[in-house]
């Protein structure tokens, strides 16, 4: 649980849980990486969706953010978590925005009726059919069984013994991070978002809920009891 539960330390708390999922996902492929007071970073190029840099203090200047990834190589990316670095000038594009969000915990759940059976991925082949039920395999083995861990749990939701909707937890940093939140057959997005959110509270009955989303995925969130806490930036380098 949070302590001093302002938006400032949530939105600090909710950057520091994601770099630790980022930070989890590029040490299960073997990258060395640096988690710090100021930022998180990557030597390496990290897996694909994953930055090679996320800011967790907001006057972090690029000098240093950028001395510490590797820009040379195709694909490098920044989640500047308070939307307040200007990368123009050192070859980045601004690939999207998006916002932090926070659900406290104890919030009531929405019931959407769904009947799926969820439970958390325990087994290296399990990860391989949760992958696939995601993104069709197109990620190529981005999750490895190394993140079979008890403060990560991949979330998945059933119909009929098919995996249709599914998500991550990470519980670090005071909070539970949920990401990559996915459904389709048999499963949509609210049942998704529900089941989820229902399955953390039995898992982190004590801990506050965060992470970040854009677009029309922001107003979800917000209908399944989240706050919009602040503005992240993705930068890509482009040059």
């Amino acid at each position: 649980m949070i302590e001093n539960p302002d938006r400032t330390n949530v939105l600090l708390a909710a950057a520091r849980n994601n770099a630790a999922w980022c930070d989890a996902v590029c040490r299960a492929h073997g990258l060395p990486t640096h988690l710090g007071e100021e930022l998180w970073t990557s030597a390496g190029r990290t897996p694909p969706f994953y930055p090679d840099a996320v800011t967790l203090d907001e006057a972090v200047s690029a000098p240093v953010l950028l001395a510490g990834i590797d820009t040379e190589s195709p694909g490098c990316s920044v989640k500047d978590s308070f939307a307040g670095l200007d990368l123009a000038g050192d070859g980045f594009e601004v690939l999207f925005d998006a916002q932090w969000i926070h659900r406290p915990a104890g919030a009531a759940a929405a019931d959407h009726g769904s009947r799926l059976e969820w439970s958390a991925v325990t087994a290296p082949e399990e990860l391989e059919a949760w992958e696939a039920a995601r993104d069709g395999g197109e990620s190529g083995g981005v999750f490895r069984p190394a993140l079979l861990t008890g403060r990560i749990a991949f979330l998945a939701g059933r119909a009929g013994g098919r995996i249709v909707a599914g998500a991550v937890a990470n519980a670090d940093a005071g909070v539970v991070g949920l990401s990559n939140v996915f459904a389709h057959d048999d499963a949509d997005t609210d049942a998704a978002w529900a089941g989820a959110l229902a399955a953390i509270a039995v898992r982190w009955p004590d801990l506050d809920v965060v992470g970040y989303e854009s677009g029309a995925d922001v107003d979800t969130a917000l209908r399944h009891g989240f706050t919009a806490i602040g503005p992240l930036r993705i930068w890509l380098h482009t040059a």
